[in-house]
């Protein structure tokens, strides 16, 4: 059941980022809202312009990384990129600067493939999901492993912080449920029941709802009582990625379904019709106003979406709204947003 009162005609992009040369697996918007980063199997990294779609500069590429090219996460103050890689039989994590283009840090010699990675709220950790099962916590600044987790997942496709960095969320094969953890100390905290394989996962701002996607449908939790509380159906196959726009009030998934769809989360349907792709989609994030999704498919494109005409047209444009708190706690507490590029001198700065 849809939300929507569009019409089902098909929704087509607004810009398709063309020069990958394989399945492009990850994308990233940057916080000034204008650019977006790409991570293909092609083994580059890739710089693009939303208005246009034309890449900016050249490929970035890491000569110790050949393949398996899954991952990438942007830290929090928009100042360096985790990237997942491989180079002969060793896998690794590395950290790239986004001023240099250079690698300034990295974890190798893992036997097992990385599949997913993120960031914990204030920029200190980084936390990585293996093929083996394993969960590890990274310190940026000592470059040490602070935590390994065996977390009984036979084959781990997701992990996420919560906002408070207090837990981890992991997701995987052979268990039909999400696991919660403790992310200082490894304990195990929750296991929220689902209907088959987790294989993403999103917090509310507020930490108080886990969402998370597995094969045709999306569950919600109340990370209170760790109750489910919604559902949502319209996938048919593995929900791969999921974003949340900065209010809360509206998630966007992405489907080995060759699609990806809008919900609103206060009615928690879906908003018009479905985004339809050539192949399978591995990624999708939402620009930091929510105004434009960034999909990554299987036929080597990335797209983007106009998510604030899609509402619109649906009459749910509001979903988009900001509450006066926020701007204020962003007026109160920045006196300016990082606009990170090669030329870029901006920082984040506490007033």
């Amino acid at each position: 059941m849809s939300s929507s009162t569009s019409k089902a005609s098909a929704i087509k992009p607004r810009q398709t980022m063309r020069g990958h040369t394989e399945r492009v697996n990850s994308v990233v918007h940057l916080p000034d809202g204008r650019r977006i980063m790409t991570y293909s199997l092609d083994g580059s990294l890739r710089l693009w312009d939303l208005e246009s779609g034309a890449q900016i500069g050249k490929d970035w590429r890491d000569e110790n990384t050949r393949t398996d090219s899954w991952f990438i996460a942007l830290s929090p103050d928009g100042r360096t990129i985790a990237r997942t890689g491989k180079d002969g039989d060793c896998y690794s994590v590395g950290l790239w600067d986004f001023e240099t283009r250079k690698i300034i840090a990295e974890w190798t010699g893992h036997v097992s493939n990385i599949c997913a990675l993120c960031w914990s709220a204030d920029g200190e950790r980084v936390a990585s999901a293996f093929w083996d099962g394993t969960a590890r916590i990274w310190d940026v600044d000592s470059r040490k492993t602070m935590l390994s987790i065996k977390t009984g997942h036979e084959w781990m496709r997701a992990v996420m912080y919560s906002p408070d960095s207090s837990k981890l969320a992991t997701g995987g094969d052979g268990e039909d449920f999400a696991r919660i953890w403790d992310a200082k100390t490894g304990e195990l905290l929750n296991t929220p029941k689902h209907d088959s394989v987790v294989s993403s996962l999103g917090w509310t701002s507020d930490g108080q709802k886990l969402i998370s996607g597995s094969f045709g449908s999306i569950r919600i939790f109340d990370t209170a009582t760790w109750e489910q509380i919604a559902i949502l159906e319209g996938h048919t196959w593995h929900v791969y990625a999921i974003s949340l726009s900065p209010n809360n009030r509206l998630l966007t998934s992405a489907s080995f379904d060759k699609t990806a769809r809008l919900w609103n989360l206060d009615t928690n349907l879906q908003v018009g019709p479905p985004l339809h792709h050539e192949q399978s989609l591995y990624s999708a994030a939402l620009s930091p106003d929510g105004k434009v999704l960034v999909t990554a498919c299987e036929n080597n494109n990335a797209y983007a979406w106009d998510v604030y005409s899609i509402l619109k047209e649906a009459g749910t444009e509001d979903l988009l709204s900001i509450p006066n708190v926020i701007l204020r706690f962003f007026r109160n507490n920045y006196s300016n947003i990082p606009f990170p590029g090669p030329n870029s001198k901006a920082i984040i700065k506490r007033t």
